[in-house]
């Protein structure tokens, strides 16, 4: 009987891909019946639910195997996000990078202090610090889609999301030679590795992005191609920075990163990607919900809210003191520095590269990082919306669900001019 499947039949990549979206779009609709709730938070319950800690009805090996579908999704918000980092709006507001680099440094420092002190060992502590510096961009676009959020705080909440992001990718980066050090690895590897995987991953890129740029002016009149192009353009550079091991996560942002910034008009980077990016979007949450590790959570118990808490205050008064040392409203820079708090993928996707990269250290740094991943998920969500609608910047009725992208390219400074909180 060789023409029976095998027992038991356990889903594969497009099954799961399924189980998720169906999952997700449940969710969604009970998240829909209280105003209140954002609908991440019901994608991120159902999956909790089928998951490992929950059902068991998707198992650890079986999300393992259809990491490849997150990874896409990942991949695709990272690039939106690098679409909203323009150098020449950097340049021009000092505001954005030193307020990035203030909390960013003020995160490090605040995390790296508070594990140390509850007896972690220092380099496992400065591994998690960099990490922790990372926020959720994914949180953050689908919120502000989802209430219609559109202003210079959701502008600016937008591009020191994505510097976080960087930022936190070169910390993780200038650890590595540490990490291999300790593992008494090889000089070549001390050195190199990481300059390889920093540097290639840039240069993959910055030539996707010149090609992809290159394409949209020759086929500027067939506008209808130009998705079919970029989504051939992320694809592509996810699977050639597999192949060549670079970071799967740093490309796709600097690849909408040098998109943005090649363009002097506008061709494919205010590309509205409509329903197909919320397919993604629930894809990822859904999932992130089934990963949560709540063994984990309950084992390092106080120590994970130490780490949320300190975090959480760095990430608030950085922005904070950084949005009044430029004379920012108050009410802005309170606001702007709670929508930097969630932090989710790019944390994911970077303990991962340190399982694979020292698979005899990683266990703690992945169980703490995992367990305060699943509390910033939960309480993210709803901060960034009641956020968005204290500045002013949502609907005045947060329960719509019909959404309107915010629009990422629009100038913070001017805006500022033109956009003021409510009194």
């Amino acid at each position: 009987m060789d023409f029976l499947p095998l027992w038991p039949i356990e889903p594969n990549t497009l099954a799961v891909f399924g189980i998720l979206l169906l999952a997700g779009a449940l969710g969604g609709f009970l998240a829909h019946r209280w105003p209140w709730l954002p609908s991440i938070t019901g994608f991120m319950l159902v999956g909790l639910i089928i998951g490992p800690s929950g059902l068991n009805l998707l198992t650890a090996e079986v999300l393992s195997d259809a990491r490849v579908v997150v990874d896409i999704a990942l991949g695709l918000i990272l690039y939106r996000l690098g679409l909203s980092l323009d150098l020449g709006i950097i340049a021009r507001a000092p505001y954005l990078l030193v307020t990035a680099v203030l909390e960013s440094a003020a995160t490090f420092l605040a995390v790296y202090l508070t594990l140390v002190y509850f007896g972690f060992a220092a380099l496992p502590a400065a591994l998690i610090a960099a990490i922790s510096i990372s926020s959720s961009p994914a949180v953050l676009l689908h919120v502000a889609h989802e209430v219609n959020a559109s202003g210079p705080v959701t502008d600016s909440a937008q591009s020191l999301v994505a510097l976080n992001n960087v930022i936190a990718f070169l910390a993780f980066s200038a650890l590595l030679p540490s990490f291999h050090s300790a593992a008494d690895a090889p000089w070549q590897m001390i050195v190199f590795q990481p300059l390889y995987r920093l540097a290639g991953s840039v240069l993959l890129a910055t030539a996707a992005g010149h090609l992809l740029h290159y394409l949209a002016r020759k086929t500027e009149k067939a506008s209808q191609y130009h998705l079919a192009l970029v989504a051939g353009a992320i694809m592509f550079t996810l699977g050639a920075a597999e192949t060549l091991n670079l970071s799967t996560l740093f490309a796709p942002l600097v690849l909408g990163i040098v998109v943005k910034n090649l363009e002097h008009q506008d061709l494919v980077s205010d590309l509205d990607f409509g329903e197909a990016l919320e397919l993604f979007f629930i894809v990822l949450f859904v999932f992130a919900g089934a990963n949560m590790h709540l063994r984990e959570l309950w084992h390092y118990g106080w120590l994970v809210l130490a780490l949320v808490a300190a975090r959480s205050v760095a990430k608030w008064m950085g922005a904070f003191v950084g949005g009044l040392a430029f004379r920012r409203p108050i009410r802005q820079s309170a606001s702007t520095g709670l929508l930097l708090i969630p932090m989710a993928g790019l944390a994911i996707g970077l303990v991962q590269t340190s399982e694979r990269l020292f698979p005899a250290t990683a266990a703690p740094v992945t169980a703490l990082v995992l367990a305060a991943v699943a509390v910033f998920e939960f309480m993210g969500p709803p901060l960034v919306g009641w956020a968005l609608r204290v500045v002013g910047e949502a609907e005045k009725e947060g329960s719509s669900r019909t959404a309107r992208a915010s629009t990422p390219d629009e100038d913070p400074v001017a805006s500022e001019e033109t956009t003021r909180p409510p009194s």
